[in-house]
């Protein structure tokens, strides 16, 4: 008897373990890893006031990053909770691991309200009072976004884009630096050519077919889309080129005008990656930016010019 009793709990004990590792491996999939490359935004500012390679702005700028990680996984886990019963009945969200029966909805809505509790938390007392409340404001325009702000025509574009600018700024915020306005016009504009692509690019996917993978999707008209993306992206071009041919008063001392230099690799890139939207294939903007070995040449040119530009070389 005392034989079996252990057998039975050994066994128990082994059954506990993969299970826990099938959780933990779930909460992962659902913080989603793979969106994690658009917080390396959060090194924009200090990188465009050339202040990033100092020690406390690496390990200022490397917490930032991880604690904004930590809200966009908060928002995706309480997404993902929400939208459990929906998404079993979608193709291809029914794999996801909370709509999958992986993940526990309330392990997720647990996880989720965890991180957005230590993240700002966090953030006030290793960074600064401004970075614990702008990552609190972007968490409570994503939770209202996933509620309710998801569902209202243009809203939904601006929130999106507006989550991007935050990451742009926590940076130059967590470093108490003054945030441009040509940085900020650039930033935001860029982010609204990259979202509105992307919803262009799923209902040009979508067209024809029944149902959308947004609820908006259906009401937004394709002619439209591509009118936000062409005026987005000629906006951001418009700010960056003011940028690059405004001196501010600073004598020409490089060997090169690298930042008015900068403007082509700019332009070359957005031009390159409006070939994707116009096809329809800017769906997935993490794909196209780090597969398309053109646009990767072109963004490593407009780097080390406007790194060029930063040090006045």
């Amino acid at each position: 008897m005392a034989e079996t009793a252990l057998l039975d709990r050994t066994h128990g004990e082994e059954e506990t373990a993969p299970r826990k590792s099938a959780l933990l491996k779930g909460l992962i999939r659902t913080a989603r890893p793979k969106q994690w490359v658009k917080n390396v935004l959060v090194v924009a500012a200090p990188a465009a006031a050339g202040e990033l390679f100092s020690r406390h702005a690496l390990i200022q700028v490397g917490l930032v990053f991880v604690l904004f990680t930590a809200c966009a996984a908060s928002v995706y886990l309480v997404n993902d909770a929400r939208d459990a019963d929906a998404d079993r009945a979608h193709p291809v969200k029914r794999h996801r691991p909370v709509a999958a029966g992986q993940v526990p909805v309330p392990v997720a809505y647990c996880a989720g309200i965890v991180l957005a509790v230590v993240a700002p938390t966090v953030a006030a007392f290793l960074c600064s009072p401004l970075t614990s409340a702008l990552l609190t404001a972007y968490l409570g325009m994503q939770f209202a976004y996933c509620l309710s702000l998801k569902h209202v025509l243009v809203v939904d574009l601006a929130v999106v884009t507006t989550g991007f600018l935050m990451r742009a700024m926590i940076g130059g915020v967590a470093l108490g630096i003054p945030l441009s306005r040509w940085f900020l016009i650039t930033t935001g504009f860029g982010a609204l050519f990259m979202v509105s692509a992307k919803r262009y690019s799923e209902a040009v996917q979508m067209a024809g077919t029944s149902g959308a993978t947004r609820a908006l999707l259906t009401e937004y008209t394709t002619g439209y889309l591509r009118f936000v993306w062409q005026l987005a992206a000629g906006v951001a071009v418009l700010g960056y080129c003011l940028w690059a041919l405004e001196e501010g008063g600073v004598p020409h001392t490089s060997v090169l005008p690298w930042r008015q230099l900068s403007m082509v690799a700019f332009i070359l890139a957005v031009l390159r990656y409006a070939v994707f939207a116009d096809r329809g294939t800017a769906g997935e903007p993490e794909d196209v930016v780090l597969r398309d070995r053109a646009l990767a040449l072109i963004g490593v040119a407009w780097l080390a010019m406007y790194g060029l530009a930063v040090v006045d070389w």
